[in-house]
C-alpha cells in the first residue's frame, strides 16, 4: 500500500470519527446549553485523532464491524478530550493554547472546563456501555473495565499525578518510563486493546503481543512529543511549544538529549514493526501508522 493510500484511510477515519463524535455529544441547544456547547468546542474541529486510528487500525485485525470500532473510538477520544481540557486548567499545566484555539477555561471560565471534564469522562463510558461493541457481553464488560483502569490513578490520572510531583526533579530513564506509561501510554494502548476486542476471538499469545505493541506505541508517541516541544514551533504544534522546558519538567529530551532521544523513538518503532510483522497484512494499518508516529510533524 502506498503513502497516498494510508493517508486516504487516516483522513476517512478522521472525518468518520469527526461525525460520530458530532453524533455521540448532546446538542449545543440541549439544556444546560452552555455546558453542551463547551463540551462540542473541546472535542469537535481539532487534533489528529491518533487514539481513533489507533481503535480502527487495530480492529482491522481481528475483523471488528466500523460501527463498533466507531463508538469505542469516540469513548476513547472523550477520555482524550476531558483530559486535555483538565490538564490546561491554571491548577494544572496552565495553558492557553490547545490544537490552535483558547483552551476551554480561557473561552469559557474555570468551572465550566472543570464540568466539560467530569461530563466527557461520564459520556465516554455510557457511550460504549449502552450498545453492543463485542460479540461477548463478558468481553465488552472486560473493555469499559480496561477503559477505567487505563483512564483512571492505574493509568493516565495516576500518570498525571506523578508529572506533577516531578516538576523540578531529575528522572531516571526508568522512571520516566513509568510515568509515560501511565500519563501517555495507559490510553493508547487501551485505544489497541479496544479496537482488536471489537472483532473476532483472538488467541492468549496474540492479545498479548498487541497489548505489547500497545505500551511501545504509548512510549514512543511521548517521546516524539517531547521532542516536538523541544524543536517545533507554537504554530505547528498548535499548543504552547518549549512549555516542559519553562516549567522545569523532566522529559525524554532533558534527560537523553534530542539525537539520543530520535535514537530510542526509531528502536521502539522497530519493535513495534517487529511485533506486527507476525499478524501480516492485518496489521498493516497498525504499522502505517506506527511508522507515522514516528516520522510526525506535529
Amino acid at each position: 500500500m502506498t503513502t497516498q493510500g494510508f493517508n486516504q484511510w487516516m483522513s476517512h477515519i478522521q472525518e468518520r470519527t469527526e461525525a460520530a463524535l458530532a453524533r455521540a455529544l448532546p446538542a449545543p441547544d440541549i439544556a444546560p446549553a452552555r455546558l453542551h456547547e463547551a463540551m462540542r468546542y473541546a472535542v469537535l474541529g481539532g487534533g489528529k485523532r491518533v487514539r481513533p486510528l489507533l481503535v480502527h487500525a487495530a480492529g482491522d485485525v481481528s475483523g471488528g464491524a466500523p460501527e463498533r470500532l466507531d463508538r469505542a473510538a469516540c469513548a476513547i477520544e472523550m477520555i482524550h478530550a476531558y483530559s486535555l481540557v483538565h490538564d490546561d486548567m491554571p491548577c494544572m499545566d496552565d495553558d492557553t493554547l490547545r490544537r490552535g484555539k483558547p483552551t476551554v477555561h480561557v473561552q469559557f471560565d474555570d468551572a465550566t472546563a472543570l464540568l466539560v471534564g467530569d461530563a466527557l469522562q461520564t459520556l465516554a463510558f455510557q457511550h460504549i456501555a449502552e450498545a453492543q461493541v463485542s460479540d461477548s457481553p463478558q468481553r465488552q464488560l472486560g473493555m469499559i473495565r480496561q477503559l477505567a483502569i487505563a483512564s483512571g490513578s492505574r493509568g493516565m490520572a495516576g500518570g498525571q499525578a506523578i508529572d506533577l510531583a516531578s516538576v523540578g526533579l531529575q528522572l531516571s530513564l526508568a522512571e520516566l518510563e513509568f510515568m509515560h506509561i501511565h500519563k501517555t501510554g495507559a490510553l493508547i494502548r487501551a485505544s489497541i486493546g479496544l479496537g482488536v476486542q471489537c472483532g473476532r476471538d483472538l488467541g492468549e499469545d496474540e492479545l498479548a503481543s498487541l497489548d505489547h505493541v500497545g505500551k511501545v506505541i504509548g512510549l514512543l508517541f511521548q517521546v516524539v512529543d517531547d521532542i516536538l516541544d523541544a524543536e517545533a514551533d507554537t504554530a505547528t504544534l498548535g499548543k504552547t511549544a518549549g512549555k516542559d522546558a519553562a516549567n522545569d519538567k523532566p522529559t525524554y529530551v532533558s534527560l537523553l538529549g534530542v539525537t539520543r532521544a530520535r535514537a530510542l523513538a526509531e528502536e521502539m518503532c522497530a519493535e513495534a514493526l517487529d511485533r506486527l510483522a507476525a499478524f501480516g497484512q492485518p496489521a498493516r494499518r497498525l504499522s502505517e501508522l506506527t511508522r507515522f508516529i514516528v516520522q510526525r510533524q506535529f
